[in-house]
């Protein structure tokens, strides 16, 4: 299949600037990162996303929408000149914003509307929504920070492969677990575990480096090579040595 040079070799660079701002300390509990995107393309072009347990509230193209987490990548069509500002929100907070567990909006695009009111920011910068933000934080829930430290010990601990040992350094049976990232952080703690795991490889595709992909697929507590490429073609929708081409 003839594939868009655009998306090879990182030509998105040539087309499309990306920026990311951290959260004021207040904001920091609840709030990861805002990041903006603009592009210019004179040709219709299909963006690739792959997924991390974030929830997102977007501005842009005229609308304003919370993103539930994906469960795989998705594609959106790029054209002309456009402007989207962002707040992916800490994986594991969202809940008391939602008021429902967080599964309820995953794979789903919700109006922003229907979760913080009719009175959106119209100011697309960190100032202007932080301020928005400040004015909806709810009560502190003792379980979505449990979410949040287990979401942030899977992403800095590249030894965590299995769900059991997660639940185990936990506390909690099985069941229990299941259940806080059902409620939390909407997806489940497997899909978390591949999701950072799988990070680490696009890793090293951005630095350059050389992979032998059986041996990084060991690494990553695989138990052999197929099993590491077709959990990458499902979350990532192309293989690990096509995507690579996109580096």
């Amino acid at each position: 299949m003839a594939r868009d040079v655009r998306e090879l070799g990182s030509a998105w660079t040539r087309y499309q600037r990306h920026a990311v701002h951290q959260p004021s300390p207040a904001l920091a509990p609840w709030v990861a990162r805002y990041w903006e995107a603009r592009w210019d393309y004179p040709e219709p072009y299909r963006q690739k996303i792959v997924p991390y347990p974030n929830v997102h509230l977007s501005f842009g193209r005229g609308r304003a929408d919370v993103h539930g987490v994906r469960s795989g990548h998705q594609l959106t069509v790029l054209e002309g000149r456009g402007h989207v500002f962002g707040v992916a929100f800490r994986p594991g907070c969202f809940r008391p914003f939602l008021g429902a567990p967080v599964a309820t909006i995953t794979d789903r695009v919700v109006p922003a509307t229907e979760l913080f009111g009719p009175d959106l920011p119209t100011t697309l910068d960190v100032p202007t929504v932080e301020a928005f933000l400040r004015g909806r934080l709810p009560d502190d829930d003792p379980r979505a920070r449990q979410a949040v430290a287990a979401v942030e010990r899977i992403a800095r601990d590249r030894t965590v492969t299995r769900v059991e040992r997660l639940a185990g350094e936990l506390g909690l049976s099985m069941r229990g677990l299941q259940r806080l990232f059902a409620e939390h952080v909407g997806v489940g703690p497997k899909w978390v575990i591949r999701r950072y795991r799988l990070h680490e490889v696009t890793a090293r595709m951005a630095a350059g480096a050389e992979i032998d992909w059986a041996a990084l697929a060991a690494d990553l507590g695989y138990a052999d090579q197929g099993h590491f490429i077709r959990d990458f073609r499902s979350m990532f929708g192309e293989p690990p040595s096509w995507y690579a081409q996109r580096y």
